[in-house]
């Protein structure tokens, strides 16, 4: 049975005195080396930071995420987007809003924007070519994060899969679930997707530059 349903989505500005930043990409795209950069830049400013990441792993919810992830536990893909978004509440309420409040720079590894690519890729069969299709999954999926807040500024690092799965290879962490060059190829299409209809969202940056460079490119849009 099928209805025709339409709704709008609505995101929080941050009115905090801290600053919100977010790296995203693909995984192996860069992100835990810039941010760690960027940290230390910022506060050679005098400024307080606070680094964190989405998903965490704090808590009960956050620690079944990585466990599924790391496929420790199984359950439909479908449940583990809905923990995402009860994760990512959480965070925010008890872990970034506090920060901001205090005026912190918070720089954090992913946020709700990352549910659009990761969260397609489970589909069965993702059609980037049919737009409505593609427009009512993704709205869909940032439903969940209706009146969560905007960032500040966006970066996204742009690698291709095959970069990124070289990366990965080099690393000697155990590879989770979306780390496979079959679900980057789909991830990163997400994001072109998602840079596409979005495009006030983020700030482009070539993750396959120097790493100087990117961190250049990064502060310069600070």
């Amino acid at each position: 049975m099928q209805y025709h349903v339409s709704f709008d989505i609505s995101f929080l500005e941050n009115t905090y005195n801290g600053q919100f930043i977010v790296l995203e990409g693909i995984d192996g795209s860069g992100k835990s080396t810039q941010k760690n950069i960027i940290q230390k830049e910022i506060e050679k400013k005098g400024k307080k930071t606070l680094l964190t990441h989405e998903p965490t792993r704090e808590g009960h919810i956050g620690k079944l995420v990585h466990e599924i992830l790391q496929s420790e536990v199984l359950i439909p893909l479908v449940g583990l987007q809905y923990l995402f978004a009860a994760d990512r509440s959480v965070h925010q309420e008890h872990v970034l809003i506090p920060a901001l409040q205090e005026g912190k720079t918070v720089i954090s590894e992913r946020c709700f924007w990352s549910a659009v690519p990761y969260g397609l890729a489970d589909k069965e069969h993702t059609d980037y070519k049919n737009a409505s299709e593609s427009m009512l999954a993704a709205y869909s999926l940032l439903s969940m994060y209706n009146q969560f807040i905007l960032p500040d500024k966006t970066f996204f690092l742009d690698v291709t899969p095959q970069t990124a799965v070289k990366r990965l290879a080099a690393m000697s962490k155990e590879k989770e679930i979306y780390e496979k060059k079959s679900k980057l190829e789909i991830i990163y299409q997400g994001y072109k997707f998602l840079l596409d209809k979005f495009p006030d969202q983020f700030i482009v940056i070539d993750g396959e530059a120097s790493q100087e460079k990117i961190t250049e490119a990064i502060l310069s849009n600070l």
